[in-house]
């Protein structure tokens, strides 16, 4: 929201009032608060007739720190926030010297000079952050007599700002202005499905606004110089975060808001749906399903979208018996194909729906002020929302979905829950504006706890369209209706980067596109994307995504990258766990991972996948592809060829192929198997080693389906050998010095690369580098 009119006016109607000086300053248990005035305050009777801001400022983790502003105490509304983790037993240090009041948190510092004028700095040891200075603390009151908070932080020159949740606008959001308020907008709009009160910056810290309502943005847009974040209501709280490097200030963040859980390793596999408004009966799945075996590409998940229910009558968690007459035996029958099933729900009940006299009846339902249900004809006729602030109607919406587990659901799609009313009333008596946000919190929890208690930890996983602050917690998150274009793949890919670096660990999207019919280049293109990967699942709209309905490559395309994925899986899930353990998304904005290579910092064509993986999608009909390559030399994992950085390259691929290149140096381990992606994982492992330097030493855990570690692997260059020791080895193991063959011709196809097998039992085994 802009208050301002240009540099020097306010906009018609606006007044304004900003912190100019502290009169008063309270240090006490680690804890900061200040009295800061709005005008300057030289004798006894300036002290009248004007507000005085009350600023508290504490430290709830190492790195950092929060700051709440408050205008009128007693009508600052709910203080409630977003749930927040504690380290436990911390505490900062409050200290003055002379007219100077510091927090210390850690590395993260927050002086203030009481003599000066107003000015909050947050220092990184001795390297200034960012301030807020002059109009950085304070409060505006618009013409319709609304009255918000707001806050500007400094941006330093080069300082470029990520996150703000998944949207699909320029990837640097410097220059918008962007709300947080939860919408169904698609992928082609500034509206996004996922927004998180969070931005990160290439400057070593992140900002967290604790509010789950709408917050305004203007992010270098109002003020170039400075993030503005503004909130209807007497108070605002926002969080500073500290970090060594951005993957740093995600690990601290994600441990303030909470860590993604571990998916289960099925779910990386491939999914296939339904698709949206097709025709299909049990007969169409069987047909898919025969299918994808008849020209062996590997199924995991097999998914029913929105009409495996009756029309109408969404949600009533009832299979339609005149599509699905004996859903039992249908389910019993896939299972016994090894596939894991997912159906489609929402948190929406249409009137046609038998559940939905029962839930008006027992009080499930939201309401409007009145006492009435709150309902429309939008996507359902008569549909009214489940109301999730009411622990009964949890526990009901909850025993709907166990008894479709019982029945052998393995997982839900959790669709919409983002157009959320805000003229109703809550059966908790929330803030309706802050639970339009928040309502998609409460109902992926709701579904996610239900998996967990019944198919036990580490099993339970979501297809989830909508999320918010915390949201991260219950993966996978997809990113919504995109069309079927490579504008929209682009679209896509810039929005998972940015949730990523939002907090969320794993993300996906439709491959080919929702709506529309990809052409067979596009969906070649967008499988190799989409099984590359976090997640991957085929889907559409009015058409089905099986790959022989566009021609005979996209069947080898979709086999060649299953099995390509499903080696890859000791890796993935080590970069899993990374995610669980640390925050940082599978899918890594090049930022992350090479935050001192100021290329890097705008680039959203590319990702590393894991730490060792470098990804550009092809994102055009002829197949050309410029991408940036960091420094060091690089190994092409399809072909072998080496490649030197930094630099950018424009190189043209066949369907076969795209740029996927291992990172220097970097061990990556290859499972043995191509079928499926659960299997043991260190049995057989191959380590392929990537342009390995002498005086490098690299440790490679291979994890097990269940999160455990099954072997730990440490390569050693030293003197041209490569030697690789591994003391808990389960049986045979490979290591492959990749691209080292000097046979064949190394722009396009590789020579034959240096391998050894490990019998079982063999703890070392060392490789000779070709000169």
């Amino acid at each position: 929201m802009k208050f301002t009119d240009g540099h020097w006016l306010m906009r018609e109607g606006v007044r304004t009032s900003y912190a100019k000086e502290a009169v008063d300053t309270h240090l006490e248990d680690g804890r900061l608060t200040l009295f800061a005035a709005v005008r300057s305050v030289e004798r006894r009777g300036h002290t009248l007739n004007s507000p005085l801001l009350t600023v508290e400022c504490w430290s709830p983790a190492e790195g950092v720190i929060g700051v709440r502003t408050t205008h009128h105490a007693g009508t600052a509304g709910p203080a409630a926030g977003f749930p927040l983790n504690h380290q436990d037993g911390y505490e900062a240090t409050a200290t003055r010297d002379g007219s100077v009041v510091e927090l210390a948190a850690g590395p993260l510092t927050l002086r203030v000079d009481t003599a000066a004028p107003w000015r909050l700095e947050f220092l990184s040891g001795s390297r200034p952050l960012t301030a807020a200075g002059n109009r950085g603390t304070g409060f505006a009151t618009l013409p319709d007599g609304t009255h918000h908070m707001l806050a500007q932080l400094s941006l330093g020159v080069g300082d470029l700002v990520y996150g703000l949740g998944e949207r699909f606008t320029p990837f640097t959001r410097n220059g918008q202005s962007v709300d947080i308020w939860q919408a169904d907008g698609g992928t082609a709009s500034e509206q996004a499905y996922k927004n998180v009160p969070f931005h990160l910056t290439n400057r070593g810290y992140g900002v967290f606004v604790n509010h789950p309502g709408r917050v305004s943005y203007e992010v270098g847009s109002e003020a170039v110089g400075q993030v503005q974040f503004s909130v209807e209501g007497q108070s605002l709280e926002y969080f500073v975060v500290q970090g060594e490097n951005p993957r740093q200030v995600l690990d601290r963040y994600t441990a303030l808001t909470g860590r993604p859980a571990l998916p289960p390793a099925w779910s990386f596999g491939l999914w296939l749906s339904t698709s949206f408004t097709t025709d299909y009966d049990e007969e169409t799945v069987n047909r898919f399903v025969r299918g994808m075996a008849d020209r062996d590409i590997p199924l995991s998940v097999f998914h029913f979208d929105c009409f495996w229910m009756r029309p109408y009558q969404w949600c009533d968690f009832a299979w339609d018996p005149q599509v699905f007459p004996d859903p039992d035996g249908m389910l019993r029958r896939l299972k016994e194909r090894g596939l894991r099933v997912c159906v489609w729900i929402n948190p929406y009940i249409g009137q046609k729906s038998p559940l939905f006299a029962e839930a008006a009846r027992e009080g499930h339902l939201l309401r409007r002020p009145d006492g009435d249900v709150w309902q429309w004809d939008m996507w359902q006729a008569g549909m009214a929302l489940v109301d999730f602030t009411s622990p009964a109607a949890r526990r009901w919406y909850a025993g709907k979905l166990r008894a479709l587990v019982d029945q052998g659901v393995d997982c839900f799609k959790t669709d919409f829950g983002e157009r959320v009313p805000t003229d109703v009333l809550w059966y908790d008596g929330s803030d309706p504006e802050r639970m339009h946000n928040y309502y998609t919190q409460l109902y992926n929890r709701t579904v996610f706890e239900v998996l967990d208690q019944a198919r036990g930890e580490g099993e339970a996983v979501l297809f989830a369209r909508s999320a918010t602050t915390g949201g991260q917690q219950f993966p996978v998150h997809w990113g919504g209706d995109c069309e079927s274009t490579f504008e929209a793949m682009a679209e896509s890919l810039r929005g998972g980067l940015s949730l990523g670096l939002s907090g969320f660990g794993f993300w996906s999207h439709d491959i080919g596109g929702f709506e529309g019919v990809p052409t067979p280049a596009l969906f070649k293109r967008w499988v190799q994307f989409g099984l590359l990967s976090s997640h991957s699942r085929l889907h559409g709209s009015g058409s089905y995504r099986v790959p022989w309905h566009y021609d005979e490559e996209a069947v080898t395309v979709t086999r060649d990258f299953t099995r390509l994925k499903h080696r890859l899986m000791p890796y993935l899930f080590r970069a899993a766990r990374q995610a669980r353990e640390q925050g940082v998304p599978v899918m890594r904005a090049m930022l992350l991972e090479f935050p001192d290579d100021p290329a890097c910092h705008t680039l959203d064509r590319q990702y590393m996948l894991g730490d060792d993986l470098l990804v550009a999608p092809v994102l055009s009909a002829d197949g050309i592809v410029d991408y940036y390559v960091p420094a060091g030399t690089w190994t092409h994992v399809l072909t072998g060829e080496r490649i030197d950085g930094p630099g950018w390259r424009r190189d043209r691929f066949g369907f076969d192929s795209l740029p996927l290149l291992a990172r220097p140096g970097s061990v990556v381990p290859f499972g043995a198997r191509e079928d499926h992606p659960v299997y043991d994982w260190a049995d057989g492992v191959t380590l392929r080693v990537h342009a390995p330097t002498d005086g490098t030493e690299t440790v490679t855990e291979v994890p097990a389906p269940d999160g455990s570690t099954a072997a730990t692997f440490r390569t050693r260059c030293s003197g041209g050998t490569v030697t690789v020791r591994t003391d808990d080895a389960p049986g045979q193991w490979h290591v492959l010095l990749a691209g080292t063959g000097t046979a064949g011709d190394r722009t396009r196809k590789a020579g034959p690369d240096i391998r050894a097998g490990a019998p079982a039992g063999t703890r070392e085994l060392s490789l000779r580098l070709p000169d």
